[in-house]
């Protein structure tokens, strides 16, 4: 009797699950739907990584993936909601929906896209070193032996990774929460360099004006992309299309030069 009661019950188990898979299936993709439904979408950034986003003056977040980001969801018809999140936990935030997509100076790495849905790339970049201007210093290669600082959990700290020779021939590495702390201990002294994104270097010494440099090389070449659940298909491919709609009609051209000086857009190319 127990042993077709067991039998029963798995049956039942089983016809249950795949009832509740064939449910899921048969309703497809309702990513797009449930954003277009709820009127509003939780975009989750760094608050600390100009000119991608940042705080002004005015404690406003700002920079070139906001203008973006507040013209895609206005075509839309949905209201965008800027959810700062510690970078270390972006993937935790996002497959756990706090947040609906990753979109600040997010790199598109082989070891992200086993987990994260990705738009085409729309921005090229570059990990450089930044150094103090009196330091004697040229090249990438001339730190070496040396103390270099760097955001912990970023694509500095992937290309990092990536690059073993690079990574064994320093004294030291030394994580930070962010790019501006990193960049604070380089002016104090404790670090001897600073590995980060080319835009955010660039932006920091034209902004700040403070007595950095940037080392001639990189570390590493890479694309910035958009980072959505992997399921969510319909709501990835809905921005990714109204982006190429803003490369069309010169929409992404303006708030490029607005931000750089000239449009270095990739949308177009894809």
């Amino acid at each position: 009797m127990k042993k077709l009661l067991t039998v029963f019950v798995l049956a039942m188990f089983t016809l249950t699950t795949l009832a509740a898979s064939g449910a899921k299936e048969a309703q497809g993709d309702l990513s797009l739907e449930k954003i277009m439904d709820r009127g509003s979408f939780v975009l989750g950034l760094d608050d600390a990584f100009p000119p991608m986003g940042f705080r002004d003056e005015n404690n406003e977040i700002v920079g070139y993936d906001i203008d973006l980001a507040k013209e895609v969801f206005s075509r839309m018809g949905v209201d965008l909601i800027l959810q700062p999140i510690d970078w270390s936990s972006k993937e935790q935030e996002l497959a756990t929906g706090n947040i609906d997509c990753i979109w600040n100076g997010f790199t598109i790495t082989p070891e992200r896209e086993e987990v994260i849905l990705f738009t085409d790339p729309y921005l090229k970049n570059q990990q450089i070193l930044v150094v103090k201007a009196d330091s004697s210093y040229q090249s990438i290669v001339d730190v070496k032996g040396k103390v270099v600082g760097l955001q912990g959990g970023s694509s500095a700290s992937d290309a990092m990774d990536s690059s073993p020779e690079f990574k064994d021939s320093l004294e030291e590495i030394i994580e930070f929460s962010d790019n501006l702390t990193a960049l604070m201990d380089l002016e104090a002294g404790g670090v001897d360099a600073v590995l980060l994104d080319l835009f955010v270097a660039n932006d920091n010494i034209q902004r700040s004006g403070k007595n950095f440099r940037i080392l001639s090389g990189s570390l590493t070449e890479e694309n910035y992309g958009i980072g959505f659940r992997k399921d969510d298909v319909a709501l990835r491919d809905k921005v990714q299309a109204v982006l190429k709609d803003m490369a069309a009609d010169g929409t992404i051209a303006a708030i490029s030069t607005k931000w750089f000086g000239a449009d270095i857009s990739t949308v177009s190319e894809n």
